[in-house]
């Protein structure tokens, strides 16, 4: 057997004997390394014994195991100054750029001096935008917000809130009919930026009313122009308008009929230039809004005419309804178009004043060459508006028992007004525009005289 294998097994007391087997004249360890590592271990030994405990010292609790248990205690002198976004390997901050703090862009830095001329004091955060479209240094503040000292910019309210705040407005001007009230409103709303939303929401609201609340409407309109709404929200109101037309037309058929009104009558109050409808002509060629304004503009004495373009009922005096009456009768016995003259008396939206239209109507057929026929005429009118619910059964009735009263100054002027009368009461209770049971009108018969003859 070979000489190495009857080696004995190295370890740390026969190291030194590895390749000397006798292991004479070398130590395992010289004396030399032994007192070096005793002063080592002397020295790391008392820097224990007199170290100060360090707040952030690791203290591993289970020794001797896989599980890592490591505390660390609290800071107090850094407490809640750590920034998350500034931390290293991820988190919140991982790949976002951190403001440049090398002062390369302090050359290009807003002018912090009041006095400078460049100085914008939006640019201090002293101002707040609230919802809208806000022209920051174009145009004033809309309030002041106290507790954090800064300028509001843009409406106070959204715009349903607008809205609804402005119907309120609105329908309370159809019962007073005062403008001013509307105008004050409307700038206590400091909504500089939906003005053009008043031209809109005034005119849909009308549509569903008379007469009178449409030319208030055009009436409120002239007070609005130019303060607080410009030329600039009035166009725009209008082009707002004319682009949901055919929603309102849904529950208005009316809608572009009234609407087209409403433009010609802006036009001639200058509310709008004239340059507009030639705009929305090129616009919208063929649009049936601004053809009807256009050829309400292109009538004679259009500007006299667009005046009472809402016709009669719109709040004018009796006087006026009267000579309104005269020339819708006189009209009606030359034509005799029955859809023209109803429509002429819806369009009144007087119900209450249709005896008159009775009493006047049956005068004037008195006063032609044929009475009979014009007689005729007016019974066939009057039945055509009691069966289509324009004219009441009542209105018919009381408009009788006025010419009954004062059959004794028509005779005057036309001696046989009594028998005329007595005819035209059998013409319209044949046609049935009497009531079921009508009070009996008595005609009054001329008195015979002594001598047998009448007076």
């Amino acid at each position: 057997m070979a000489d190495f294998a009857k080696r004995p097994e190295v370890t740390i007391e026969t190291m030194g004997k590895v390749h000397n087997p006798s292991g004479a004249g070398v130590r395992a360890i010289s004396t030399q390394v032994k007192n070096k590592t005793q002063k080592i271990r002397e020295k790391e030994k008392a820097e224990l014994d007199n170290a100060v405990s360090d707040d952030h010292e690791t203290k591993v609790k289970d020794v001797g195991t896989a599980r890592r248990n490591i505390t660390r205690k609290k800071s107090t002198e850094n407490e809640g100054t750590f920034d998350s976004h500034k931390k290293k390997q991820g988190g919140p901050g991982k790949g976002k750029w951190l403001d440049i703090q090398d002062g390369s862009l302090d050359d290009y830095a807003d002018p912090v001096d009041v006095n400078d001329p460049l100085y914008d004091e939006t640019k201090e955060g002293k101002y707040i935008l609230s919802g809208g479209d806000a022209l920051i240094g174009e145009e004033e503040p809309s309030g002041y917000y106290e507790s954090e000292g800064k300028a509001i910019y843009g409406p106070m309210l959204t715009l349903p809130e607008f809205k609804i705040r402005l119907a309120e407005s609105i329908r309370e001007y159809f019962d007073s009919g005062d403008s001013d009230e509307v105008i004050r409103s409307i700038e206590e709303l400091k909504c500089r930026s939906f003005h053009p939303e008043v031209v809109k929401k005034a005119i849909s609201l009308s549509l569903d009313e008379g007469p009178r609340e449409r030319e208030l409407i055009s009436r409120l309109l002239t007070c609005l122009h130019p303060t607080p709404l410009s030329d600039a929200d009035m166009e725009e109101g209008f082009e707002i308008l004319l682009q949901g037309l055919e929603e309102l037309s849904i529950d208005c058929p009316d809608a572009k009929t009234m609407v087209g009104s409403f433009l010609a009558r802006a036009v001639v109050d200058e509310v709008l230039p004239p340059a507009y409808l030639s705009t929305q002509n090129n616009e919208r060629p063929g649009d049936p809004v601004v053809e009807k304004a256009v050829s309400l503009l292109s009538r004679e004495h259009c500007t006299a005419r667009l005046e009472h373009v809402w016709g009669p009922g719109d709040g004018r005096p009796v006087a006026e309804l009267k000579t309104v009456l005269d020339q819708l009768l006189k009209e009606y016995l030359m034509s005799r178009e029955l859809d023209e003259a109803a429509r002429c008396v819806r369009e009144m939206n007087a119900s209450h004043f249709h005896h008159e239209l009775v009493k006047r109507g049956v005068t004037h057929a008195m006063e032609t060459a044929d009475p009979k026929d014009a007689l005729d005429a007016m019974s066939a009118l009057f039945s055509f508006l009691t069966k289509n619910a324009i004219v009441s059964e009542y209105q018919v009735a009381k408009g009788i028992s006025r010419l009954n009263k004062l059959l004794p100054d028509l005779s005057l002027d036309i001696p046989s007004a009594p028998e005329l009368l007595s005819e035209f009461e059998i013409m319209v209770k044949e046609r049935g525009c009497l009531p079921s049971s009508p009070k009996r009108v008595e005609v009054a018969s001329p008195k015979p005289a002594e001598n047998g003859t009448a007076q």
